[in-house]
């Protein structure tokens, strides 16, 4: 479960893993940028979204990594509706870092339709991870 800010209204909306559909404002009905962090135990069903989803694996001391999330940041809000970005912390969840083979940070695995489509590895310029997601 995630605590989701509307963008347009400024309201707290809760959000659970949506398979199917993606969230809006309760209050405004405006899509939400969907960005959630996700554990083991979450992130299958994180991972199952009706849009693209790009896998965050990440870490605090990253310097790399806190470069790269503002822009993942703006992405979401801006593609709210169309994209879904999901960050896993690899120190916390190491076995979801090995099951990315995650050798190195910041990792972007671009999922479609609950399955690998991509991966961009290192901190590249948001036209890379734009072009690479076809928005």
């Amino acid at each position: 479960m995630s605590i989701l800010s509307c963008p347009s209204c400024g309201a707290r909306n809760r959000v659970g893993a949506i398979a199917r559909g993606t969230p809006r404002c309760a209050t405004c009905k405006t899509m939400l940028p969907w960005l959630v962090e996700a554990d083991t135990a979450s992130f299958d069903a994180e991972a199952a979204a009706s849009v693209p989803v790009v896998v965050d694996l990440w870490a605090p001391w990253c310097g790399p990594c806190r470069m790269i999330a503002p822009i993942l940041e703006q992405l979401a809000a801006e593609h709210a509706g169309r994209l879904k970005v999901v960050k896993v912390n690899v120190d916390e969840e190491p076995a979801l870092g090995r099951r990315f083979d995650a050798r190195s940070i910041p990792l972007l695995v671009i999922m479609r339709d609950g399955r690998e489509a991509d991966r961009i590895l290192g901190a590249v310029p948001r036209p890379v991870i734009e072009s690479r997601l076809g928005l």
